[in-house]
């Protein structure tokens, strides 16, 4: 794998913890632009360097996600839970896909249609439907879902744990790569 790649791997890595983290805040402030610029930036530097490497499924896959990000950035879409679910899905699909690359040098084969067609419908200010798969059998009353507020939280508290856990990862491993302290000596 070339130096350049292996570059881009490590980066947007950064880049997606980052992003995972400013989301959160994102979803909690959603007026809060200098934290929209930042996660906007990112999934465009992505993008972008996705089509200068030719990598046209991630590029495909960001693009997408950077339409919605850009039209929360404008005002002429409304930031709602299921929408901030749409783009953690769009980052961890990248994420997905990142894995594959890293350990094959290669770009995965794949359709992420389902998922560009819910972002560029959601970009275009239609509805879309949060849980793409479609349950295999009628469900009993007392084993639905709960409703929306309550899943709604209940996500944001499991992406805030993922992201707390993500955060101790990336602390661990910079001051593993840091080694130990140097030696003084004491007078």
């Amino acid at each position: 794998m070339d130096d350049l790649l292996l570059e881009f791997l490590t980066e947007t890595s950064e880049s997606l913890s980052v992003l995972d983290v400013e989301l959160v805040k994102f979803e909690q402030e959603p007026n809060d632009t200098e934290v929209l610029g930042n996660i906007f930036r990112l999934m465009h530097t992505i993008k972008g360097t996705c089509g200068f490497l030719g990598l046209p499924r991630l590029e495909t896959v960001a693009h997408a996600g950077e339409n919605v990000l850009g039209r929360f950035r404008d005002g002429t879409l409304e930031v709602t839970p299921d929408a901030v679910t749409l783009i953690l899905r769009c980052i961890d699909t990248i994420r997905d896909l990142l894995g594959v690359l890293e350990a094959t040098g290669a770009e995965p084969d794949g359709d992420d249609g389902v998922l560009i067609s819910e972002l560029n419908a959601l970009a275009e200010g239609q509805s879309t439907t949060p849980d793409p798969t479609p349950d295999p059998a009628p469900v009993a009353e007392e084993t639905k879902r709960p409703a929306p507020s309550a899943a709604a939280s209940e996500r944001s508290g499991a992406r805030e744990s993922a992201v707390a856990a993500q955060t101790i990862r990336v602390q661990v491993e910079v001051l593993e790569n840091l080694g130990p302290p140097p030696l003084t000596r004491s007078r």
